[in-house]
């Protein structure tokens, strides 16, 4: 009984009993962000500016988060201008919020205005000093300003925070814009150790070295890119690019024929394939192949170059003038296109103006014992002994140059024609060649482009070097290296710019150098 009272008295009427607590409502500004971001993420962006809509009318357009992903909506249509003045109110809203500031920066440099970004993120970096992203952003605006030790230094600081490939890539382009290739080539190993599966970054080390003329080496990064993607077309026109400078050109063109079904309207490909039938001697389906990719790249002066040179071969010296001319309009300063503009004029019988270009190829080429050697021929076809023993004494020198400092082979042709005119000239003595050696498949041997028909002397005529430079690396990108999104804000990504507005005269083309008749 007392067990029963006790009971009794320690019952607790319902009345008293605790109500369950209701959920905790969000304020008012926040309640509807979880649905503007899922929208967001799922790039549903119409239901998503729907949203943001009827959340800004709600909050009298206080709600930070709605603003800042209607910015990020704009940018991603185009409106640049109006992303910025949206994220310009997020930073109002919210001044301490260092995203807030990354995206104004951001839509800064997508303007073009990139002082104006830098100083952005200055402010930026005062709230997060330990954001990569952050320093990454700087060291490319500072590139863009050609402020490249700022830059250098934004860019360490990024890889002391974080390491990502985009930063490796970026300053290694920032060395080889200031020339410092072998400082480029251990950017990028280093990147290749820490990213290696990283196609682009096999594929650009790769063609350093290919550049460099290190063929093992690059074959064998270009091949461990060619591991990881069969189908990386940057890897296959470079490993053709190579077979093409030692003259396998049936095994390029079958490599280039998986490059054009990835890029068929690339002008470095349709180059490569051009000066492959080219030397198969095949020239009117080189000039096709060279002709659409002119199509494609008009003010390449590489192409313009080749089409000079095919044009030279089969004696159309109308066409090669035209060509050559061009070539020399986008690339004033290299002395070869003058040379071969020379020869084009000796045959269309126009020898001031030959001797003039020959002059502007002696003056700009101060290594090609070539271009002398053809002067001298034209001076002494026009009776000129004396410019022609000139020219001719600068040539010995040149070759005594080469021979002591390269590995440069002479072809037999051109060995002849200076043995001929040494004879002639009465200096036969002072013969600095030895053997004639022709190896047709090395990179650096010289061949006679054109033989004069109009001047035909008893000497012989004046020889061109031909050099059919392809750009395996014209087409490279940098990765996109966007980071995970976040629920509360999508995250700025790092800036990414284009190779051809920073890097105009890019080391990492690879240059096949090839010497025909």
């Amino acid at each position: 009984m007392a067990e029963e009272k006790l009971r009794m008295k320690t019952q607790v009427p319902e009345s008293q009993k605790p109500r369950p607590k209701k959920a905790l409502e969000f304020p008012i500004v926040e309640r509807l962000n979880w649905l503007i971001h899922l929208h967001y993420i799922r790039k549903d962006y119409e239901a998503c500016k729907a949203v943001i809509k009827e959340q800004l009318q709600e909050t009298q357009g206080l709600c930070e988060y709605a603003i800042y992903v209607q910015a990020l909506i704009f940018r991603l249509e185009g409106n640049i201008q109006e992303s910025l003045e949206l994220f310009q109110t997020c930073a109002v809203l919210s001044p301490q919020c260092a995203d807030n500031l990354k995206q104004v920066a951001r839509s800064l440099f997508l303007l073009g205005k990139h002082k104006a970004a830098t100083e952005v993120y200055n402010e930026a970096a005062k709230l997060n000093q330990k954001d990569w992203e952050i320093c990454h952003n700087l060291g490319v605006c500072y590139t863009y300003l050609k402020q490249f030790s700022k830059a250098q230094d934004q860019l360490h600081s990024a890889l002391q925070l974080n390491k990502h490939d985009l930063t490796y890539i970026m300053l290694g382009k920032i060395h080889l814009l200031e020339g410092d290739l072998d400082k480029a080539i251990e950017i990028y190993k280093k990147a290749v150790e820490f990213s290696p599966e990283n196609t682009d970054l096999l594929t650009t080390l790769g063609l350093l070295y290919l550049q460099l003329g290190v063929y093992q080496k690059a074959f064998e990064h270009l091949g461990n890119a060619l591991t990881y993607d069969p189908a990386n077309y940057k890897a296959i026109l470079a490993a053709g690019s190579m077979m093409q400078t030692h003259g396998d050109f049936d095994v390029a063109l079958t490599k280039y024929r998986v490059v054009a079904c990835a890029i068929p309207e690339s002008p470095p490909l349709w180059n490569n394939i051009g000066m492959c039938f080219f030397g198969k001697k095949k020239y009117v389906a080189a000039i096709s192949c060279l002709k659409r990719a002119n199509y494609l790249a008009p003010f390449d002066w590489k192409i313009l170059y080749n089409l000079g040179l095919v044009h030279l071969t089969m004696q159309q010296y109308a066409s090669a003038f035209h060509f050559l001319s061009a070539a020399i309009n986008f690339q004033p300063k290299m002395g070869e296109l003058y040379m071969l503009l020379a020869v084009a004029l000796t045959n269309l019988e126009d020898t001031e103006n030959a001797k003039r270009a020959y002059a502007e190829a002696v003056r700009l080429d101060k290594c090609n014992p070539l271009v002398n050697l053809n002067y001298a021929v034209l001076l002494y076809n026009q009776g000129d002994k004396k410019g022609a023993l000139a020219q001719y004494q600068e040539m010995e020198k040149k070759v005594n140059f080469l021979k002591d400092n390269s590995t440069l082979e002479f072809d037999s042709e051109m060995v002849e024609m200076a043995q001929k005119l040494g004879a002639a000239l009465q200096v036969g003595e002072a013969l600095v060649w030895t053997k004639p050696v022709k190896d047709p498949k090395s990179k650096h041997r010289t061949n006679s482009a054109s033989k004069s028909a109009a001047l035909q002397q008893p000497l012989g005529s004046n020889q061109a070097l031909g050099q059919a430079m392809s750009s395996a690396a014209a087409y490279r990108k940098l990765p996109s290296g966007a980071v995970g999104a976040q629920l509360t804000k999508p995250p700025s990504l790092p800036l990414e710019p284009e190779p051809e507005s920073t890097v105009e005269a890019s080391p990492t083309e690879a240059s096949e150098q090839k010497k025909e008749k």
